[in-house]
């Protein structure tokens, strides 16, 4: 059995892990502020795309990556991290903390069809209706944030 910082891991809880994401956005032809959401692949509920970063690529070059997988969108992805936030990603035998670090996505293009379409539903929501449809509490703060900028 391992331990972590004191706990051992038949506790259920291990070392945070760390995941990027893209808050895919657009701007309507009446100037109103849209943000992409997909449903999770496991309960449906609604979330931004986000996984794994990569030693082959840059974190927000990851994030894009995921976007483009997750809800079949591409454009212009931020640099530098807009926030994070955190979530238990629950697995057969554990739950996992997750830090997510966020990157805003520009979107320029919607495929038809992309990698994860038989998976998952994506639909736009404009920034108040989009943050009171995720479940994490930093992450909504964060796409309420949007709709000041």
């Amino acid at each position: 059995m391992l331990f972590f910082a004191g706990v051992s891991t038949h506790h259920k809880l291990m070392p945070l892990l760390k995941q990027v994401g893209a808050i895919p956005l657009r701007k309507t032809p009446h100037g109103t502020l849209e943000v992409l959401l997909v449903s999770s692949r496991d309960t449906g509920r609604w979330i931004i795309p986000k996984g794994w970063p990569s030693k082959r690529m840059s974190d927000s070059d990851a994030a894009a990556r995921e976007a483009k997988q997750e809800a079949g969108v591409t454009g212009k992805i931020a640099k530098n991290p807009y926030g994070n936030y955190r979530y238990r990603k629950t697995e057969k035998t554990s739950v996992r903390l997750i830090d997510v670090e966020v990157y805003l996505l520009w979107v320029k293009k919607e495929k038809k069809k992309w990698r994860e379409k038989a998976e998952r539903r994506r639909i736009w929501f404009d920034v108040k209706t989009a943050s009171r449809k995720v479940r994490e509490p930093k992450l909504r703060t964060l796409l309420s944030a949007l709709s000041d900028s």
